[in-house]
């Protein structure tokens, strides 16, 4: 029998690991001009080097979530945890470009693996509802300002040492993590129902991994490349196909599926999923385009840049702590519609953004979003996994982890794609012949250009975080119950 206490120092490990993954999302962004004059990469290098680590997470999460149930949630995470803390070694340890793409990569696959563990070891560990609320809002309030802090652990590390301070800062989280695993985290083994002695779907396996994987290349390269393009357009066509020849590959398995189709059926995980997806193409691609704006516009350094997201961080820390309690007591309506209504409040006053209008006003921005995020997120996240059954957990944490990185590639792509446009409109071909790394071309009118282009990206997050909110409204709130709401599975 576990006792509570050793409950949560277990939850509190867990947490390490997905504080880790949440900050190795953004903690380069801020750390590729001193990589570029140390290494000198292509603009095809430098755009990799940041977007390895998602397109691996995003693509493979799926398929790591069902071996997760497999062969157990602990040593699931103590593997992701391994891989995670040993490419970020060799990435520190590189002098060339490529291996440092190679070495994201790594860090996106130990990611992949971990990150349902993580999930599926706190609903595994709590399986009252009060408890597991708060565990969850835990969980993704250490997801979310890992993220949100990234910027500026890798503002401080960049101005302190360098850019290969951005991985070495990963080996000694990994080292405390796995040392206090085997002696917090309970041993846990193959899911129940002898699923575990049956042989792996590589099949489905392959098929999965390499359409999210095509999926979110062709979400990254779009506005590099253009959404019209014909290589975007093929793997959009390529990523239909394989994930529509997973699905039919799936309901011809039908016991035996690899993600049992039912699984999507169930109300809760199709509301969470959807809410987390739009959450995340928001707020993660505000992310991208304000810590831009911090150093380009308002002309702080990476660390000061940094520092002024955390707010944000905060913020959403507060609201994921508060979802629990309004989850008890209205169900998951009322925080996930309450969330997404100040999110879409906080984007209409980005929209009004001017020139001159200093950091006050961001400041206003960051609460205000932050808090709204962080009531989806944890709401969101307890909606689907309250819909999963236990035997199930690690896959109902990858298809959540999955939707989140599939929403925040698109969020980047999407409003990157429309400040780079509007700049080029505003200022012209040369706007497009800075350099790769350049946080704003030194022309004439760049900062209002710049501007206009946030406004202009902002109006496109608030447009879909209003559409979600009113999608949310009609909901019947309820919160499933663990005893009926698994049928079929």
């Amino acid at each position: 029998m576990i006792r509570d206490h050793e409950r949560w120092t277990a939850a509190a490990v867990v947490c390490l690991g997905v504080f880790l993954l949440g900050m190795d999302l953004t903690v380069l962004n801020v750390a590729v001009p001193d990589l570029d004059r140390d290494l000198k990469p292509s603009m095809a290098q430098v755009q990799w080097i940041v977007d390895a680590y998602a397109l691996v997470l995003g693509g493979i999460v799926l398929t790591a979530g069902a071996l997760t149930d497999r062969i157990g949630r602990r040593r699931a995470f103590a593997i992701g945890m391994t891989i995670c803390g040993t490419t970020s070694a060799l990435g520190a340890l590189t002098e060339e470009p490529d291996w440092i793409i190679a070495a994201r990569c790594g860090m996106g696959a130990g990611a992949a693996l971990l990150m349902p563990a993580t999930l599926s070891i706190i609903t595994n560990l709590f399986t009252t509802p009060a408890p597991r609320r708060r565990a969850i809002a835990l969980w993704a309030a250490s997801l979310g300002v890992g993220g949100m802090t990234g910027p500026v652990l890798g503002g401080a590390l960049v101005e302190g040492f360098s850019w290969r301070a951005g991985f070495w800062v990963n080996v000694p989280i990994v080292a405390v993590a796995l040392l206090l695993t085997p002696l917090v985290v309970p041993k846990s083994g193959p899911r129940a129902g002898g699923r575990s002695e049956e042989r792996v779907d590589l099949l489905g396996a392959m098929m999965s991994a390499c359409g999210l994987l095509t999926l979110v290349w062709a979400v990254i390269e779009s506005p590099s490349r253009g959404w019209t393009s014909t290589p975007v357009l093929t793997g959009f066509a390529l990523a239909a196909a394989l994930l529509s020849g997973f699905v039919a590959h799936q309901k011809r398995r039908d016991d035996h599926a690899m993600l049992p189709l039912p699984l999507l059926r169930l109300r809760g995980v199709v509301r969470g999923a959807t809410s987390l997806t739009l959450l995340s193409f928001a707020m993660y691609g505000a992310l991208f385009v304000i810590t831009l704006y911090l150093q380009g516009v308002l002309g702080y350094t990476p660390w000061q840049a940094g520092v002024r997201t955390l707010p944000l961080a905060a913020a959403l820390a507060a609201g994921s702590l508060a979802a629990p309690r309004l989850l008890a007591r209205h169900g998951e309506r009322t925080p996930i519609a309450a969330g997404l209504l100040l999110v879409t409040a906080a984007f209409a006053v980005l929209t009004q953004t001017r020139a001159d209008s200093g950091y006050g006003h961001l400041l206003v921005f960051e609460v205000i979003a932050g808090l709204g995020a962080g009531l989806v997120a944890a709401a969101g996240t307890e909606t689907v996994m309250g819909a999963v059954p236990p035997s199930h957990a690690g896959l109902g944490s990858a298809v959540n982890d999955a939707t989140r990185q599939v929403g925040a590639s698109l969020g980047v792509a999407v409003q990157g794609s429309i400040l780079s446009t509007v700049i080029t409109d505003r200022l012209g071909p040369m706007a497009s012949s800075a350099t790769p790394t350049a946080v704003l071309p030194p022309l004439p009118g760049a900062r209002q250009a710049f501007v206009d282009g946030l406004t202009a990206s902002a109006l496109t997050a608030g447009i879909v975080s209003l559409a979600a909110t009113l999608a949310v409204i009609p909901w019947r709130s309820t919160i499933p119950d663990a005893a009926t709401s698994h049928e079929g599975l």
